[in-house]
């Protein structure tokens, strides 16, 4: 969601800051500021609407300084307005930028009001400068922040700048990522790895209640306590290749096109002799596999989806009982958790606020038997806070509709399935079978992304309807929903994903010559009963897009009813396989509606706050 950036160094700062939003951009945001010391004062400059114009400002109102904030912000409190961008600030100069909700910024905020503080913005945030303000006028910058930061409620991450101490930049983090950059006379702030990797590869990761103070020179971490502490210091190594479009158009079709790669990279090393090798689950957490009993899985948006595919693979060939929840409603449950219940949570970004809540309350529970995540970035809140995290390996995914990160969390929770058969005892033939749906699985879908063309035509009747209705049955149900998720959050065309058997059950009454219906037909089990709902919908005048994985007389091709064939890929894989041409779809619907691909409307990539 918001992203921040901040920098204090001995040279000018503001393009660092400035190139820094720009590849946190994909994160989502409707608004952009800088705030900048310079000459003893604090200049900010800041425009609604994308990056772009806030560089325009900066070629027309140019400012240099040595030390300075960022922020693109994604509208929680008050509109997506100038005044409503950050940073914010108070008597001009002490400045702020912050991600999150400060939940008692009201008491707070009518609190200041009588001190004689008058407010410009319709902001929580605008609280936090004025309090710092405040408490500044009987105590030194450092310690009116620690007493400010303590006094807040909610989640946030924020960076702070000051015109009496110039070089200094204090930062703080609760529920929220935050990073600090270490250079040689120059230090950062970031709230995502990806906005430094042009300037450092060394960096701290700030743990929850943590505040840290930063000067070129000098770095120093307070924790919840505010004792003086030591965060490990972490290379990582990002290429700016890996963050580039690489001659895509948009980063969401390099991203589709990465799954075959992606996909290989996460099985590799992970699959022998025909079952999960040593190197996929330590010997600590599988011997604690071997006691569980019961699965809950928590997710948000997509990784919702392929909890819910999980959920299929476990009970059907492991075996063990499986629960699915979306995270934001799983906290608020007070669910029932059996004794020896194994928790799962998965995530792309493992920040997602609800996922990480959910972890949290799980942690406080005594029959959980431990927690296990499944996530995209190494060294995130997720990996961290969990007992045991499963990497996936897709590599950074910069389009907010996910693609490969999908594909790879359902990849891992293949093998995780094939684990728990091999535990419970499953046929060694049957696993052996599974491993090798598997090991083609990378061919099949590059095969699957050969379908674009037919693809493309496809979309162009489907861009003109203003809603979709896509049906699947069984394991390729969650299908049919994150098919109907692409199409609505990148071309906003209002779609919905429905069992095909409930469709006699509410969804035929929107069935008509101006429904376009997409079916979702693997040659399973299902196969007859699937054909059976299209048939109540080609009686109603529906347009029929059906992809299937078989060839030959499948009774399917008739009259206004538009088939795609995919390579056959077994019943394992076949959800894998079948989401790549909706993804291929919802793209180019959205392609032809001209809207902004990788960064829809109202939308971000991290969502980093409930």
């Amino acid at each position: 969601m918001c992203g921040i950036v901040a920098a204090t160094a001995n040279r000018d700062i503001v393009d660092i800051i400035v190139n820094g939003l720009k590849t946190l951009e994909y994160r989502g945001y409707d608004s952009a500021g800088i705030a900048i010391n310079h000459n003893n004062r604090i200049e900010i400059r800041k425009q609604a609407g994308k990056l772009n114009n806030l560089i325009q400002q900066l070629e027309s109102q140019p400012v240099t300084g040595n030390s300075g904030i960022g922020h693109t912000r994604w509208a929680t409190h008050g509109e997506p307005t100038c005044s409503n961008a950050h940073p914010h600030d108070s008597a001009q100069n002490i400045a702020v930028v912050h991600n999150g909700i400060i939940e008692n910024y009201l008491p707070l905020k009518n609190m200041l009001i009588t001190q004689g503080y008058e407010f410009k913005s319709d902001t929580d945030t605008e609280t936090l400068v004025h309090l710092i303000h405040y408490y500044q006028q009987k105590l030194d910058f450092s310690a009116a922040c620690h007493k400010a930061l303590r006094e807040l409620d909610g989640a946030y991450a924020v960076a702070i700048t000051n015109s009496a101490e110039p070089m200094k930049i204090i930062a703080a983090r609760k529920g929220s990522p935050l990073i600090v950059g270490r250079g040689q006379d120059e230090n950062f702030i970031a709230s995502d790895v990806q906005a430094l990797i042009n300037e450092t590869n060394q960096f701290h990761y700030l743990e929850d209640g943590d505040i840290v103070e930063i000067t070129p020179n000098d770095c120093i971490i307070y924790n919840k306590n505010n004792e003086v502490v030591t965060r490990q210091l972490k290379t990582i190594e990002l290429s700016a290749e890996a963050l580039s479009k690489d001659g895509y158009a948009h980063y969401m079709l390099k991203e589709i096109h990465e799954q075959p790669t992606a996909v290989a990279n996460t099985l590799e090393d992970r699959l022998y002799d025909g079952q999960v090798s040593q190197h996929f689950i330590d010997y600590q957490l599988e011997k604690l596999l071997q006691q569980v009993n019961q699965i809950h899985i928590t997710a948000c948006g997509t990784s919702y989806h392929a909890g819910l595919i999980a959920k299929y693979w476990l009970e059907s060939i492991a075996r063990i009982p499986t629960q699915v929840e979306i995270a934001s409603e799983y906290r608020y449950r007070n669910p029932v958790v059996p004794v020896a219940t194994l928790f799962l949570t998965i995530s792309q970004s493992g920040e997602t606020a609800d996922s990480l809540a959910a972890l949290r309350f799980a942690q406080e529970q005594p029959n959980y038997l431990t927690t296990l995540a499944i996530c995209n970035v190494a060294n995130s809140t997720l990996d961290r806070e969990s007992d045991y995290c499963l990497m996936t390996r897709a590599g950074p995914e910069i389009g907010v509709a996910s693609t490969k990160a999908l594909t790879t969390q359902m990849s891992v929770l293949a093998l995780l399935t094939l684990k728990f058969a091999e535990i419970n005892n499953i046929d060694a033939e049957i696993r052996q079978n599974l491993v090798k749906q598997l090991r083609t699985l990378p061919g099949i879908i590059n095969q699957a992304l050969l379908l674009d063309d037919k693809i493309q035509q496809i979309a162009k009747k489907i861009v003109v309807r203003d809603n979709a209705l896509f049906l699947g049955r069984g394991v390729h149900y969650p299908i049919a929903l994150e098919g109907a998720l692409k199409l609505k959050e990148i071309s906003y065309i209002h779609a919905e994903g429905y069992p095909a058997g409930e469709l006699k059950h509410g969804p035929l009454a929107l069935v008509d010559d101006k429904m376009p219906v997409i079916a979702v037909c693997p040659n399973d089990a299902l196969l007859e009963k699937l054909k059976s709902n299209i048939e109540e919908v080609r009686a109603r005048g529906g347009e029929l897009f059906v992809f299937v994985d078989h060839k030959g007389d499948h009774g399917l091709n008739e009259a206004n009813t538009h088939l795609i064939e995919l390579e056959a890929s077994g019943e394992f894989t076949s959800p894998i396989v079948f989401n790549i041409p909706l993804q291929l779809l919802a793209y180019h619907v959205a392609l032809l509606r001209e809207t902004d691909v990788d960064q829809p409307r109202n939308l971000a990539k991290s969502v980093t706050v409930e």
